[in-house]
């Protein structure tokens, strides 16, 4: 019975704060990132000359990923300040980071399980993977893009201003991936996408040192977005 009760206590905290982290909108970002998945993948299946690979999956699934955790982390903040709720936040002493810190673990929580999904349908429609793997390793550039919208959301400290940052951010990370193909700074850097001109060591290597940065980042700017929530006066 207790076990029970524990349970529905958590999905009750699970749900509100879906609510709250979504302004029930999740089904829509949902539906978004299911859509654009599916409209890519018979794109390419229409043509006839089309091979696909695991690289392929991991980049047809990567901007959903980032569609699913853009909302919640650019206008997170946003949502609080206009539903009053940061007020509540600031009234309880270190109360607001333990609630950021479980929305961003919902957050990043419900993102691995849809990209989970969305793996299992792509090896299912497209070419047979490692479905725990491929969402697992797109986490990575997926949190740290959450982790670098939140704390610009404390900055800026508007959704739709945030929102303009983080699209330019996103398409000049984009652009620079093409000149960063293989480095271990390029923050969507394709684990799957192993070329025999390098040396597989190397490339083992350099993934290794590139998630590692990517954990690095994003600790780094959560606890930037936290600390920014110090100054009381800049929210209210």
């Amino acid at each position: 019975m207790k076990i029970k009760n524990n349970l529905r206590f958590l999905y009750q905290i699970v749900n509100y704060n879906l609510k709250i982290i979504f302004a029930n909108k999740f089904f829509y970002f949902l539906l978004s990132a299911v859509g654009f998945f599916l409209m890519i993948a018979v794109i390419n299946l229409w043509d006839v000359d089309y091979y696909p690979t695991e690289s392929d999956v991991y980049y047809q699934l990567l901007f959903p990923g980032l569609l699913l955790v853009f909302y919640p982390s650019v206008f997170g903040i946003q949502n609080d300040m206009d539903t009053r709720m940061i007020e509540l936040l600031f009234g309880i002493p270190n109360y607001r980071y333990k609630v950021w810190l479980v929305r961003l673990a919902i957050i990043y929580f419900m993102v691995f399980t849809m990209l989970l999904l969305l793996s299992l349908l792509g090896s299912v429609a497209i070419i047979p993977v490692s479905v725990f793997n491929m969402a697992f390793q797109l986490m990575f550039p997926v949190i740290f893009i959450g982790g670098l919208a939140f704390m610009l959301s404390t900055l800026i400290r508007n959704g739709n201003g945030t929102a303009a940052v983080m699209v330019m951010l996103g398409l000049a990370i984009w652009i620079s991936s093409g000149i960063l193909e293989e480095s271990k700074w390029n923050v969507f850097l394709n684990p799957f996408d192993y070329s025999t001109s390098i040396n597989y060591d190397i490339w083992v290597e350099m993934i290794f040192y590139n998630r590692l940065y990517l954990i690095i980042g994003t600790i780094l700017t959560c606890l930037a977005g936290l600390y920014r929530l110090q100054k009381r006066e800049k929210f209210m």
